[in-house]
């Protein structure tokens, strides 16, 4: 399985962008592929990392 966010860590801002209704989100743990990310619009998010990939909005916590 191929990993789509790499680089991905805790307290990054982070958006879906196939889900913009969402805005935007901080990234809160990455095990493996599970990526959970707290939403502003939609709240706490286990996300697939090999299936979907996030946008990183700002990289520094």
């Amino acid at each position: 399985m191929n990993d789509l966010n790499p680089i991905l860590e805790p307290g990054m801002i982070v958006a879906l962008p196939a889900r913009p209704d969402w805005g935007h989100g901080q990234v809160q743990s990455r095990i493996g592929h599970r990526i959970t990310v707290n939403f502003r619009d939609a709240g706490k998010v286990v996300i697939d990392g090999s299936q979907v990939a996030l946008e990183i909005i700002n990289a520094r916590p």
